[in-house]
């Protein structure tokens, strides 16, 4: 009896002390923004190998902001960076694209997240905070947005471009609505009123899902493409994760968001019907599929891209965001430069493109980020 007393105290001893371990290395290890995605969990961590991270030159603080949809990567980036290399802080703030770019044109951050290519005004603006030179957009980070309903009694919902134009354009007011049905055979749809959520500030991701409607659904969707949301009806939330969080919260709910907003928080996602052999789930891969047809719109070391958001393509998930890094090519503030090339040279790498797939995300194709790789150590 003694023996095994001893035993369990012992045992009890060494969990402790384990317990203790991991404590510590948490709080070494930890940073506010890293600790958990927009549903409270803590993403996969992909730690990168030797040599993926070079910190040559690398110091300091470095302050970023814009885009909420690529936070969950950009935390996770951010996290291996600086267990990386000790002594450098990067903090970005997850707002929006319009805030990211005003930041960026006022001189604050050192880089800003855009889910959409600076707009001509913009890289005219530009040139006063990079002297010599102008912003440039960064193709970084890749993915689906996703369309995230709440609907009692549902589990699988298909749309098509032009039904979507009409539920977020308040036309389209029941969940049992005929457009609806037609799309869904076999499955009972309630009478539950439509609460479409959208984003209350401005927004690269509504620029995107604007894009896509005016492009698939021309008719029915007859704004421009806009950071600012352009339709009647509706209810605003603000960033990704609010409009995720309503969708989460209400019956009835449909909204718009990057799919690891709907992961992490168990959110269904409607799958859309394209014309392709059969409606296409969102998902890395089919997302994937979509971006790698994008074409290089932007010249010099600006790599804005043109994606085709009509695809019909087997597999192809039309709904994409590209979001872009945007820095100075030439111009950018002595004191933060080598930390920007460094960061943005890890997440350009294989590991950090790694980061993508592994949650939720698209890496860039191959051949686009080259050219990115080849543009971050042009910067000057």
């Amino acid at each position: 009896m003694k023996l095994q007393r001893k035993n369990r105290l012992r045992a009890s001893a060494l969990g402790a002390l384990v317990v203790s371990g991991a404590l510590v290395l948490t709080a070494c290890g930890s940073d506010d923004n890293t600790k958990t995605d927009a549903g409270g969990n803590t993403p996969k961590a992909s730690a990168p190998a030797p040599g993926d991270v070079k910190c040559d030159g690398a110091k300091g603080k470095l302050l970023a902001s814009g885009s909420s949809a690529q936070k969950n990567a950009v935390d996770l980036w951010v996290k291996n960076y600086m267990a990386a290399c000790p002594g450098v802080e990067v903090n970005y703030k997850s707002s929006s694209s319009g805030e990211g770019i005003v930041a960026f044109n006022q001189g604050t951050v050192g880089f800003a997240g855009s889910d959409s290519a600076l707009k001509p005004e913009a890289v005219e603006e530009s040139k006063k905070v990079c002297t010599g030179g102008q912003g440039i957009d960064l193709p970084m980070v890749g993915g689906p947005i996703a369309l995230g309903f709440n609907v009692a009694g549902v589990d699988k919902l298909n749309l098509d471009a032009t039904t979507i134009a009409n539920i977020f354009n308040d036309k389209i007011k029941k969940w049992d609505d005929e457009a609806i049905k037609k799309l869904n055979p076999g499955v009972t749809l309630p009478s539950t009123a439509i609460q479409a959520f959208h984003r209350s500030e401005d927004s690269g991701t509504t620029e995107n899902l604007g894009k896509y409607l005016k492009a698939a659904a021309p008719e029915a969707w007859t704004y421009e493409a806009a950071k600012k949301w352009p339709a009647p009806g509706g209810q605003a939330a603000s960033g990704s994760a609010g409009v995720a969080s309503q969708v989460k919260a209400v019956d009835g709910a449909i909204g718009y968001f990057e799919l690891s907003y709907a992961s992490s928080q168990n959110i269904k996602t409607v799958d859309i019907n394209t014309g392709a052999a059969a409606p296409v789930k969102a998902s890395s891969e089919s997302a994937s599929k979509a971006i790698a047809a994008a074409k290089i719109a932007g010249t010099g070391s600006d790599l804005a891209l043109k994606l085709d958001y009509t695809t019909k393509a087997d597999g192809a998930y039309p709904i994409v965001l590209v979001t872009y890094e945007v820095v100075c090519d030439k111009g950018n503030k002595a004191e933060t430069l080598p930390t920007v090339k460094s960061f943005l040279n890890y997440t350009a790498s294989d590991a950090g493109q790694k980061v993508l797939s592994d949650n939720g995300y698209a890496p860039i194709p191959g051949e686009i980020i080259t050219k990115v790789r080849e543009a971050i150590n042009s910067l000057s």
